[in-house]
């Protein structure tokens, strides 16, 4: 272990740096904290560290919570992937004819990005159903659902009002209710200003002019379907181990949304039901990557070795997700690991 501690330490040592917004990196190993490593700052105008706990915006993570409440539903016969999603979301008009929840799910629907619908200055925070008002009045799409791939935050807004209007449930509630409950996940929440608080949280930042400064929120930082939820490694670890069982789906469904969608003309996408899916040296590697203003996240499941490495951190800067995938590749150089008693490494 101290040879991996030594090497984590050393792709991570600038988030450690005086007064600098910082990281967690995590290594998961048969269902424990194999190692956990904490860097840095996770409030830096009040000098607060970060630790296994702080909960970090996941950003795009976001996205296989988003799918697993569809897969939920799915499964008590409450809606159906292949249903076009105007049934219930009529207001997007002739494209919800068209466009499935599958499509929505695999990046495959065509629709349009709601960031580009944006006018330069719009200043206020959009929600879930301010990107369904943006699309539906620009009712263009990109191509025919279904034929081709294109990465979507738009999908993923739209599946969380589906998953409300399924469920008859807020969104952060059914979340909170049939996701972070049952896992235990206790500080994981879909932060909705106003109405949520976060505990434990970390600040986003970004470095302008040599200094770091607050870059915490945006006006798409509210959307909850694409990126909104907050969570720390300690809870990360439960819905993790989750996914090794069946303890909230099938492994069938989990199998489904790990495997690659395939077009009509047999091109095969990156994409499953809110994650990538790749290979590296030789093993499967269940992947996403989640970035937004002030964080910069990534996860890396191996299923054939039930490993997986999570980064979280509280800064813009990519260095974080690029030195996960070199450490990954590290990891998968050498012989499988073997599972820890508990947390090494916390400092």
């Amino acid at each position: 272990m101290e040879e991996i501690t030594a090497r984590i330490d050393d792709l991570y040592a600038p988030f450690g740096a005086p007064g600098a917004p910082g990281a967690v990196v995590a290594l998961f190993q048969s269902g424990e904290p194999l190692i956990v490593r904490c860097f840095g700052l996770a409030d830096v105008a009040r000098g607060v560290p970060v630790t296994p706990e702080t909960n970090f915006r996941l950003a795009s993570i976001t996205k296989q919570f988003t799918a697993a409440c569809i897969r939920l539903l799915e499964q008590e016969g409450r809606l159906s992937l292949d249903e076009p999603v105007g049934q219930y979301l009529p207001e997007l008009g002739a494209p919800g004819e068209r466009i499935t929840i599958r499509h929505l799910l695999t990046h495959t629907s065509g629709i349009v990005a709601y960031e580009d619908l944006l006018s330069p200055d719009h200043a206020e925070q959009l929600h879930d159903a301010d990107v369904l008002h943006l699309v539906a009045a620009s009712p263009e799409i990109h191509f025919e659902p279904g034929t081709d791939y294109r990465y979507s935050n738009t999908g993923y807004a739209l599946l969380a009002l589906i998953v409300e209007r399924a469920s008859g449930e807020r969104f952060a509630d059914f979340l909170e209710a049939r996701i972070f409950q049952p896992l235990g996940m206790g500080n994981t929440v879909a932060y909705e200003r106003g109405r949520s608080d976060v505990p434990h949280r970390a600040y986003g930042h970004r470095r302008r002019e040599g200094r770091w400064e607050m870059a915490d929120q945006s006006r798409t930082s509210a959307v909850l379907g694409d990126g909104g939820i907050y969570c720390s490694a300690v809870d990360y670890l439960r819905w993790d181990e989750a996914l090794y069982t069946d303890r909230l789906l099938p492994s069938s469904v989990l199998e489904e949304m790990w495997t690659n969608n395939r077009l009509p003309d047999g091109t095969v996408t990156e994409y499953g039901h809110g994650w990538r899916i790749d290979e590296r040296r030789g093993e499967r590697v269940i992947h996403h990557n989640g970035g937004t203003i002030g964080f910069a996240n990534a996860v890396r499941r191996v299923p054939g070795r039930h490993m997986t490495l999570l980064v979280l951190s509280n800064r813009s800067e990519t260095s974080a997700r690029e030195s996960a995938d070199e450490l990954l590749d590290w990891l998968l150089s050498r012989p499988p690991l073997a599972a820890a008693s508990g947390p090494r490494g916390h400092r």
